[in-house]
């Protein structure tokens, strides 16, 4: 019977650590209420069975099991700062701290986060006020980002914008949309008729240049030619240098008429009749110029009109100053100039592992990989099971305060119980002790 007092006064005092775990976690619950990122942790109660005999009962006591609810998700609130960043449903950041700034991929230590207010620091790197810094993989000005392992963070970097302050880019595409006039073919049209057309291009320096066409019409001495010549001036040199002459004929039939017919390049202009354009390499690089194809309405025309531009278009930008970066729903972070220039620096990718409640904990509501969470995975947002990136947003702590004051009070009163246990264990066995005198 000593032997039941004794496992009854162990279940008592088992019972008052098991509630003073769930009071520690209620307490950091309810201290994080407006922690931006928290996730609730959470007690789990299993019962401790001994060997029973069936004339006297032992009693086990209790275990308290402690976990975090990392996968319940805290509502999203709209921000003004662009580098707010959540993920809208399952998923988490990829951060790193101070230390994995200068460490290399295989050896850093990779963490994750669902939310975060990014600023950059004194040396451009994208970092919270509790010291995580953003990690993704850098782009090209296409927002390639290549072959990169999705398994680890051997390939992310931290993200830093300050290599990115000043940036230009050289253009590469030229479209034209032009109506040619299809008098100015005709038998007793002017023959040293020009009709030029300057065009505004910029290069790897940023500096815009001219490059012009000029168009001669072939005069016949009876009916129509239909037939162009283009010689195509590039200016950048200071002195105007031929860079490519065309030869283009266009249908007059039913149907097709005022399309191109053929284009023929010369003297260092290439046409492709596949793609309508028209490959001629500047002194920055090569540029493509897009005119139209054999038989197609868009492009090139001639038409009984003036002649008229009615659509000059052109990718590159001047030298631009950054204004500020912001992220899409794709996780692509993106620089926006003063001149209206955008690109993408680095594209961020979402982390998933099978099991997100056996994330590791770490400071500042962030996580680590452990054992029982699986294997990490970097997906694109909003791809397979995990969510979109969201910028100007927070994502509000999972704690309910409601539900933490009732389990407060339930967590009083079973504490008290168990106490009561104790003191009543304490008083029989002083009975007991008193039988010897």
């Amino acid at each position: 019977k000593i032997m039941s007092l004794s496992s009854s006064l162990n279940a008592g005092v088992m019972g008052l650590g098991a509630n003073a775990t769930r009071l520690a976690t209620i307490s950091d619950n309810i201290s994080n209420s407006a922690t931006y990122g928290y996730k609730r942790s959470q007690v789990d109660f299993s019962s401790m069975v001994l060997n029973q005999r069936s004339t006297i009962y032992s009693a086990g006591g209790v275990m308290a099991n402690v976990s975090r609810d990392v996968s319940a998700l805290g509502s999203l609130i709209g921000t003004g700062n662009s580098t707010d960043i959540a993920i809208v449903g399952r998923g988490l950041l990829p951060v790193t701290n101070a230390n994995g700034i200068q460490s290399t991929g295989q050896t850093r230590d990779l963490m994750l986060t669902q939310t975060g207010s990014f600023y950059p620091d004194q040396n451009g790197n994208l970092r919270t006020q509790s010291g995580q810094f953003l990690l993704g993989w850098p782009t090209d000005s296409a927002g390639d980002i290549g072959d990169v392992s999705r398994n680890s963070g051997t390939n992310l970097e931290p993200v830093n914008i300050a290599t990115s302050q000043f940036v230009s880019s050289p253009t590469s595409q030229i479209g034209l949309g032009i109506n040619l006039p299809a008098n100015a073919t005709q038998v007793g049209a002017d023959p040293a008729a020009v009709y030029n057309l300057p065009i505004e291009y910029f290069d790897n320096l940023g500096r815009a240049q001219n490059l012009t066409l000029n168009f001669s019409p072939s005069v016949p001495a009876a009916g129509a030619s239909n037939t162009w010549q283009v010689d195509i001036i590039d200016n950048s040199t200071g002195a105007p240098v031929s860079i490519g002459q065309l030869e283009m004929t266009f249908n007059d039939q039913q149907g097709t008429g005022g399309t191109l017919a053929s284009v023929t390049g010369t003297n260092g202009a290439t046409y492709d009749p596949l793609t309508g354009k028209v490959s001629l390499t500047l002194p920055h690089g090569p540029v493509e110029v897009e005119i139209g194809g054999p038989n197609s309405n868009g492009g090139l025309t001639q038409l009984s009109a003036e002649f008229s531009p009615t659509s000059i278009t052109k990718d590159g930008s001047p030298i631009g100053d950054l204004q500020f970066v912001e992220i899409d729903d794709n996780g692509f972070l993106q620089a926006i100039y003063d001149t209206g220039f955008r690109r993408p620096l680095y594209q961020i990718p979402v982390a998933d592992v099978p099991n997100t409640n056996a994330l590791q904990a770490r400071d500042g509501q962030a996580f680590s990989v452990s054992g029982a969470s699986g294997d990490l995975y970097l997906w694109d947002a909003g791809s397979g099971p995990v969510g979109q990136v969201a910028g100007y947003a927070l994502m509000e702590s999972t704690t309910d305060i409601a539900s933490e004051l009732t389990d407060l009070i339930e967590t009083q009163r079973a504490y008290s119980s168990n106490a009561k246990i104790v003191q009543t264990v304490d008083e029989m066995l002083q009975e007991t002790t008193n039988l010897k005198r």
